[in-house]
């Protein structure tokens, strides 16, 4: 990956050699594995590394050092695997309802020798049972509406974590609808960091909710709920 290393320092993230080699064997891997599942649209070399693997970590810093994360939805594993090899520190586990895609980032994880960093396969409603209020942050990348998503990953947080949740430039368009949702489940926004991708003229703008109080425990509702219905 010959782009990968200068791509990174542009942004000001700088990749050892290890790190270097993780993220081209991750790429290997995906791309052999997407010839028989669906895991990403995006295979070509230069766009994975900008439009997945830097998009992931861009705002690595806004991770707490040591901080034990859930990504729901994780997919291909984005963000999770690529913050995890920049962040080696963080404690980290994939939350995907396709059996066949935790296979895949299990293999992953263990092709680059990751520590403290697994995939579970559940629907996050199911999860949040018995894992309610235990992580420092949630996490997620192009899974759902906010107003839908915020149901599924504030259950997750400890009070006094936060929801780190990665969008477009059209966020406020979501927040508007999403506002009434983060008060009931017990967050309260926190901060809105926005990156700009110059190679493919994309920004990213990253939603940090603090979680303050409890969730109600009816929350997250189950049969698509959150989805079909958002809170209002």
């Amino acid at each position: 990956m010959k782009n990968l290393k200068t791509i990174f320092e542009k942004y000001g993230i700088g990749l050892d050699e290890l790190q270097e080699k993780n993220f081209c064997r991750y790429f290997n891997h995906m791309v052999e594995t997407n010839k028989f599942l669906n895991l990403t649209a995006i295979t070509e070399e230069d766009e994975v590394v900008v439009k997945h693997f830097l998009d992931s970590v861009l705002p690595k810093n806004l991770f707490k050092d040591g901080a034990t994360v859930i990504d729901v939805g994780s997919g291909a594993g984005f963000p999770a695997l690529p913050l995890k090899i920049v962040r080696n520190d963080l404690q980290i586990c994939m939350l995907d309802s396709l059996n066949k895609r935790v296979n895949f980032l299990n293999e992953v994880v263990e092709k680059l020798r990751l520590k403290n960093i697994f995939a579970v396969h559940s629907r996050a409603e199911d999860y949040a049972k018995t894992k309610r209020e235990s992580f420092d942050v949630a996490t997620a990348r192009a899974v759902a509406s906010l107003d839908t998503l915020v149901e599924y990953l504030l259950p997750f947080v400890k009070i006094g974590g936060c929801a780190i949740i990665y969008k477009a430039a059209k966020l406020a368009e979501e927040l508007g609808l999403a506002k009434k949702a983060i008060e009931i489940l017990g967050g309260k926004i926190d901060k809105i960091v926005n990156f700009k991708i110059e190679e493919n003229d994309i920004e990213r703008n990253v939603l940090v909710i603090k979680k303050i109080k409890q969730t109600p425990v009816k929350y997250p509702r189950g049969k698509n709920l959150p989805k079909t219905t958002p809170i209002k």
